[in-house]
C-alpha cells in the first residue's frame, strides 16, 4: 500500500517527517515523499532540506496508492493550495475513495479541491474562515470517514498514529505507540 507526502517549498518539517518516519515503521506501507519543486530538494519552513523521492511530474498513475498526506507549515501549504496538480491529485484521490489527510495549514488544500464541504474538519488555529462550508472542529485530530486533518506539529505523533489506524489497522497502531514510547497523557 502506497502514501504520498508532498513536500512543497516552506513546509513543516515536523509535520511531514514525522508522517513518513512513523508510516515506514509498517512493513505493509511504502511512503513517498513527492516534491512539487523545481528538483528533488525541498527546503522546509525552517530552513532543513529534505531530499524527496519523486517529483510530482513522475506520478503518471495513482494506481496502488491508499492515501494522500498534505503537511502544513507556511509558505508550504500556500505553495500545496495554488498548485493545480496538487489540487488534481487531491481530487482524485478522494473521488477514488482513498485517505486524503491533512495537518496545521494543510487542510487549506482540501478546501481549494473542494472535498471538505459540510465535513468535519481542524487546522492550524486562525485557518478557520477557509471553511465556511465545513464543520470546523478544534480536536487534535477529527477524522470523517476518508478525510483525516489535524491541528498543528504538536499534533503529528497523534496524526501520524491515526493514519497507522486507518491504513494498516488499531493493533499495529497500538504496536507503534508502544515502541515509539509515546504516552497520549
Amino acid at each position: 500500500m502506497k502514501v504520498i507526502v508532498f513536500l512543497a517549498p516552506g513546509f513543516e518539517e515536523v509535520e511531514a517527517l514525522t508522517v513518513v518516519d512513523y508510516l515506514r515503521r509498517i512493513s505493509s506501507l511504502k511512503v513517498e515523499m513527492i516534491s512539487i519543486a523545481e528538483g528533488l530538494m525541498v527546503t522546509g519552513s525552517h530552513q532543513i532540506e529534505v531530499k524527496a523521492d519523486r517529483h510530482i511530474d513522475e506520478l503518471d498513475s495513482l494506481d496502488g496508492y491508499a492515501a494522500v498526506v498534505i503537511p502544513g507549515g507556511m509558505p508550504g501549504a500556500a505553495n500545496l493550495r495554488d498548485d493545480p496538480r496538487v489540487i488534481g491529485v487531491v481530487r482524485a484521490m478522494d473521488e477514488a475513495e482513498k485517505i486524503v489527510a491533512a495537518i496545521c495549514a494543510g487542510p487549506i488544500v482540501l478546501a481549494q479541491a473542494g472535498i471538505v464541504t459540510g465535513r468535519n474538519v481542524t487546522s492550524y488555529p486562525g485557518f478557520e474562515d477557509a471553511f465556511p462550508d465545513s464543520c470546523y472542529q478544534q480536536a487534535a485530530v477529527v477524522r470523517d470517514g476518508r478525510i483525516i486533518t489535524s491541528r498543528g506539529p504538536g499534533k503529528a505523533v497523534d496524526f501520524a498514529l491515526e493514519l497507522v489506524t486507518v491504513l494498516a489497522g488499531a493493533e499495529a497502531a497500538e504496536t507503534l505507540r508502544k515502541n515509539i514510547l509515546y504516552d497520549r497523557k
